[in-house]
């Protein structure tokens, strides 16, 4: 499942090219050191490359996937300024978190480096010097901006204006780059050019520089791009950024600059001058490789056996696909171009857009302090991956995403087989499941239902490896849920329970083929959610080891799914693989993450300081007595009136009663959806609409005795107005939910009671007030199946209500 390291650590053997294998190269753009990443750009390279590099490796094809951090240039001189530290202690500094947040990832690197190491400078000078002998470079004296003030010639980055570009006019443009409309730039193109350090108007001075010779290249240039687009399948917008350059026509870029932190340039008249960061930081994939290992040419100059990929964001394409290119082309030897580029659009943040300049967005250390599991993470960000337009993240859509795709799809499939499959015969010695044994599958090849499926997921898998090929990972990634959802409708079509007591031998293919789905879903998903995989195969209790050959036949045995885990293989303890995310904690990550991480700061120190003052408040404040009435402090003579004091959130509030449902049917405009007429005591029974149709079967819930809540405010649901809420419990994943029932001698319409809280329930429950929401979350089931508020339980004159078999479950 990928013997790839990440971020540097535990070295396994180094990988070099293999005669008759896929050799494939995949680097991604490597991130700028000055900040924090931020989801955007973490799908935007990272995570994307990631997700081709642990797919090269379930084809056993020879990957390695190299990275690392790009660290000269302006950009870190202006952040040790800020900082008030070194360049070297800011990329450290930012190393680290960088490492940190990709490993947490779970990002497979084989080597995550750094491009201010040695092997860098010496990369650097060597292909420089190449240029230089093969005259593709030129000394010109050109103008630059110098900062009286600072007593130096500004970087790009250190110049700050007005976009030129006619009807951009964006006055936060920086000097090599808009990045409001995208143009690249001269800084003395700037209209109004400020220094960002002092922010003083520059003045234009000569100084002497050194050039590319991009118009001389042209002609080789584009064969390579003629050739290789096609042949690499470039995306789309990769050849529309590419050909916006070559339209405009190509022009000698300069490749040195004034500046301290960088490669220096190794000539004489030039000593005090470093490389441009985008000459040397596309080199930096080579030098990494150097770091990996000393035979790095074997995979850099080793065209004819060697497939290179390339991911990054859109603003980074003319630099892989013109500036790149060029440098290597230029230097006259046989290097190993760039066969594939996989380009994203931008991942927006709510309403507006990421920015690690700014601070908006959720950042990755960020996401590790949600407790949202990682890969949950990763599959938002895969499924909205912005492969040809921008997309939009959203904490609500993550939420959908999560309890919809994950929890009641994949979980709820591969719960409910593993669950059935261990189920184990009971004291009475009654069987139910197959003891935790893969049973046999007799005749699966003539079992109808399991024929068409085997079809049906075989052309899936064929199609996921197509566009896995094509590096259409959103596409790989929406395939493979597919087969989640052909699993699901393979179990509900067949009545696997039903075929249990009636027919033992279809129901052992149909179990036996779904454990062999299991499997392949944990193979197939493996490259976006591996720890996922991991946790599918430790419940399967097979070895952590995934394959998807073709020598080994794994894409053909896909295609029979009832031989892919033996009978007679005992499987491991299922547990449930994703718990729901709730509203209120979507609200509270929401207003966690509004601003930018200046205004969280803010908002973190006022939070503080209020609850400060609420503790000292409270100090004055007495508890209130059962009945939930305030016993206020006394006051002393003149004291002003104080304000009424809220109305206490106690159990006693809920009004919940003892029902019986009277009548079922499914809604006529929602499949999830029932509508019940229940009697809970008053002159006419209750509309009810409760959305448990996967949960529990039609004829189970007629004439049931059930625990209703009858004071929440009415809502109306697909057009039916639902007078009142049915109680049930829900395992954490969401895969089982129950009915919280009542004694049978229980009467009709009784209220249900709590030890020590005696006050009447309020007519109707203020919404506003969210008196339910607060006390829900102390409702559950507790380990001897009856149903509590916190220790308290649910109790009629009958004794107490409970549940069927879910333990420690949710009750709403």
């Amino acid at each position: 499942m990928g013997d790839a390291v990440t971020g540097g650590d535990d070295r396994k053997p180094v990988k070099l090219p293999i005669a008759g294998k896929r050799n494939i190269l995949i680097t991604s753009a490597l991130p700028y050191v000055n900040n924090v990443p931020h989801l955007g750009n973490i799908i935007g390279c990272v995570l994307s490359a990631d997700v081709f590099a642990r797919y090269c490796r379930l084809r056993d094809y020879n990957a390695i996937y190299i990275c690392g951090t790009d660290e000269y240039g302006t950009a870190t001189e202006t952040k040790a300024m800020e900082e008030n530290c070194t360049p070297k202690q800011i990329c450290d500094k930012y190393h680290a978190i960088h490492r940190d947040v990709y490993k947490w990832f779970n990002i497979s690197f084989d080597e995550f480096g750094r491009t201010s190491s040695p092997q860098q400078t010496e990369v650097c000078q060597a292909i420089f010097k190449k240029l230089l002998e093969n005259n593709w470079l030129s000394e010109n004296t050109m103008q630059q901006l110098y900062c009286d003030t600072c007593s130096k010639f500004l970087a790009d980055r250190l110049v700050e204006g007005s976009c030129p570009t006619p009807g951009c006019n964006y006055d936060s443009a920086r000097g090599d780059q808009c990045e409001n409309c995208g143009k690249l730039l001269n800084p003395t193109e700037l209209i109004n050019p400020r220094c960002k350090v002092c922010a003083t108007s520059p003045r234009i001075r000569d100084t002497d520089h050194m050039f590319l010779e991009l118009p001389l290249l042209e002609a080789k240039l584009r064969e390579y791009i003629s050739t290789m687009s096609v042949a690499g399948s470039w995306s789309q917008n990769a050849i529309h950024a590419t050909n916006a350059w070559l339209k405009e026509g190509l022009r000698q870029r300069c490749i040195t600059r004034d500046l301290k932190w960088g490669v220096p340039v190794p000539l004489e008249k030039f000593k005090d001058k470093v490389f441009y960061v985008w000459f040397d930081a596309p080199i930096g994939y080579v030098s990494i490789s150097n770091c990996y290992t000393n035979e790095w040419e074997k995979w850099w100059k080793n065209p004819e056996n060697v497939e290179l990929y390339q991911f990054m964001g859109k603003d980074n394409v003319p630099f892989h696909t013109v500036m790149f290119p060029s440098t290597l082309i230029g230097t006259g030897e046989n290097w190993t171009m760039m066969k594939t580029i996989s380009v994203t659009e931008y991942l927006n943040y709510e309403s507006g857009k990421f920015s690690k300049s700014k601070g908006i967005g959720v950042f990755g250390n960020d996401a590790k302090d949600t407790n949202i599991p990682v890969d949950v993470w990763r599959y938002y960000l895969l499924t909205n991956r912005p492969e040809v337009s921008d997309t939009l993240f959203t904490w609500a859509d993550l939420q959908a995403k999560l309890n919809s795709e994950l929890l009641n799809n994949l979980g709820n499939f591969i719960n409910r087989v593993l669950s059935f499959v261990a189920k184990e015969t009971d004291s009475s010695g009654k069987a139910s499941g197959y003891n935790s044994i893969v049973p046999e599958a007799l005749g699966a090849e003539s079992h109808l239902l399991t024929k068409a499926l085997g079809e049906k997921v075989g052309n899936y898998v064929d199609q996921y490896v197509d566009a896995m090929e094509k590096v259409k990972l959103k596409q790989g990634l929406k395939i493979a849920m597919n087969i989640s959802g052909e699993g699901n409708a393979y179990l509900q079509e067949s009545q696997f329970w039903k075929l249990y007591k009636e027919d033992l031998p279809s129901c052992s293919i149909v179990m036996k083929t779904s454990v062999g789905l299991v499997y392949l879903l944990a193979c197939l998903l493996e490259p976006f959610m591996p720890s996922f995989s991991i946790e599918v195969l430790k419940q399967l209790n097979l070895p952590p080891q995934l394959s998807l050959s073709d020598e080994k036949g794994d894409i053909v045995k896909a295609k029979t799914p009832w031989n892919i885990v033996p009978a007679g293989h005992k499987i491991g303890t299922p547990v449930p693989l994703f718990k729901e995310l709730k509203d209120e904690e979507v609200e509270s990550f929401r207003n966690r993450f509004a601003g930018s991480q200046a205004d969280r700061a803010d908002r973190a120190v006022k939070e503080d300081a209020e609850a400060k003052k609420l503790t000292e408040k409270l100090k004055n404040t007495k508890i209130s007595d059962k009945t939930g009435k305030k016993e206020r402090p006394a006051k002393s003579a003149g004291e002003p009136k104080s304000m009424p004091v809220e109305q206490e959130v106690i159990i006693s509030r809920l009004d919940i009663r003892v029902g019986v449902i009277k009548e079922v049917q499914k809604h006529p405009d929602a499949d999830s959806l029932y509508v019940e007429k229940i009697d809970v005591g008053e002159e006419q029974p209750r509309t009810v609409v409760s959305g448990l149709v996967k949960f529990i079967p039609l004829e189970e819930m007629q004439n049931r005795k059930v625990c209703v809540l009858c004071n929440l405010k009415p809502a109306t649901m697909r057009g039916i107005k639902s007078q009142a809420m049915v109680l049930c419990a829900s395992t954490s994943d969401g895969t089982k939910v129950e009915l919280v029932e009542p004694p049978e001698s229980a009467v009709i319409g009784e209220r249900v009671k709590f030890a020590g809280f005696e006050g009447e329930p309020d007519d109707v429950l203020n919404p506003k007030k969210k008196v339910w929401e607060a006390l829900q979350v102390d409702l559950h089931s507790d380990k001897n199946l009856v149903a509590c508020y916190k220790d308290l339980p649910f109790t009629t004159s009958a004794g107490v209500c409970k549940v069927s078999s879910v333990s420690d479950g949710s009750i709403r």
